[in-house]
C-alpha cells in the first residue's frame, strides 16, 4: 500500500474513533454534575455536618451501648437475608428462565411486587401476617415461635425488599448462558454437581454477587418495612436507620449525623470489598 492511502486510512480511523461516542464531553460533563448534586454534595454535607461536632462527643454517639446494639441488628441480619436472598434468588431466577408452567408470567410479575410496593404497607401487611394473632403467627404463638416484633420479622421483611435485586441480576445473564456448555459437560462424564461448580458458577459468579451487593445495600438502609414487624425494642429488635430518626426528633442532630456517618464508612468498605472480589472474578473469568 502506498504512503498516502496509508495517512488515508489513519485519518478515517482517528475520525471514527472521535465519533464513537457522540457528545461524549457533554455528557460526560452531565454526568457529573448529576452526581455531584446528588450524591457527593449530600454526602459531603454530612462528613462536614459530623466534622463540626466535637470528637469525644463523636465517639461517645457511635460507641455507645444501645448504638453498637443497634449495628449488630442491622448488619448480621442484613447479611443475613442478603445471603439467603443470592440462593432464593439463583433457584428463582432459574426456574423463570429455564422451565415452562402455568402461571409462569405471574410469578414472574410478582418477583418485581417489592419494587412496586411502598416499604410501610410490606411491613404492615407482614405484621398483620405474622404477628400473634395474625394469620400465621396465631399458629406458631402456642408453640413459642415469635416472628413478629423479633428479630426473626426483621429477617423476613429484609428478605422480602431484597429478593428482586439478585432475581434481576441473574436473569439476564442465564438468558445468555447455552445450554448446549450443559450438555457438553454431562457427555464428557460430569454430573450435575459438577456441572453446576464447573461450568455454570464460574459464568454467574460476577452477576451473583452483584446481586448479593444490591440486596445487602438495601437491606442495610431498610426502614419502612422494618420499622413495623421490628417492634423497635432498644438493645433487641431496634435497627440503626430507626436510631437515626430518633435522634433527629429529639433534636440531636450531632449524634445522628454521626451515626449517619459511621453507617456510610461502614456500608462503603463492605462494599468496596464485594466489588473487587466482583472484579477479581470477572478477570479470573476472563483470563480462562
Amino acid at each position: 500500500m502506498d504512503f498516502p492511502g496509508l495517512i488515508s486510512i489513519r485519518m478515517n480511523f482517528s475520525i471514527k474513533q472521535r465519533h464513537v461516542l457522540p457528545g461524549f464531553g457533554i455528557a460526560m460533563g452531565f454526568t457529573l454534575l448529576y452526581l455531584t448534586l446528588l450524591v457527593l454534595l449530600p454526602l459531603s454535607t454530612l462528613f462536614l455536618k459530623t466534622a463540626t461536632g466535637d470528637w469525644a462527643h463523636f465517639v461517645q454517639a457511635v460507641t455507645s451501648a444501645r448504638v453498637v446494639a443497634s449495628y449488630k441488628v442491622t448488619f448480621g441480619i442484613s447479611l443475613l437475608a442478603a445471603l439467603f436472598n443470592a440462593l432464593m434468588g439463583l433457584i428463582v431466577a432459574w426456574t423463570l428462565v429455564r422451565y415452562s408452567f402455568p402461571g409462569k408470567r405471574l410469578v414472574d410479575a410478582l418477583v418485581d411486587l417489592p419494587f412496586a410496593l411502598p416499604t410501610a404497607v410490606a411491613g404492615i401487611a407482614l405484621t398483620a401476617i405474622y404477628a400473634p394473632n395474625g394469620w400465621i403467627g396465631q399458629y406458631l404463638a402456642p408453640h413459642g415461635i415469635q416472628i413478629a416484633f423479633a428479630r426473626p420479622g426483621i429477617f423476613i421483611a429484609l428478605t422480602f425488599i431484597g429478593l428482586p435485586f439478585v432475581v434481576r441480576t441473574l436473569q439476564p445473564v442465564i438468558e445468555e448462558m447455552d445450554t448446549d456448555i450443559e450438555e457438553a459437560a454431562a457427555s464428557l462424564g460430569a454430573n450435575r454437581f459438577q456441572t453446576f461448580f464447573l461450568v455454570i458458577l464460574p459464568n454467574l459468579w460476577p452477576a451473583w454477587i452483584t446481586g448479593f451487593a444490591l440486596a445487602f445495600s438495601r437491606a442495610l438502609g431498610e426502614y419502612g418495612s422494618v420499622v413495623f414487624i421490628s417492634g423497635n425494642m432498644p438493645m433487641k429488635t431496634e435497627i440503626t436507620p430507626l436510631l437515626i430518626i430518633t435522634k433527629l426528633e429529639q433534636y440531636d442532630y450531632a449524634g445522628a449525623t454521626a451515626i449517619a456517618s459511621s453507617m456510610l464508612v461502614a456500608s462503603f468498605i463492605l462494599l468496596l470489598f464485594i466489588n473487587i472480589l466482583q472484579a477479581r472474578s470477572a478477570a479470573l473469568k476472563g483470563s480462562r
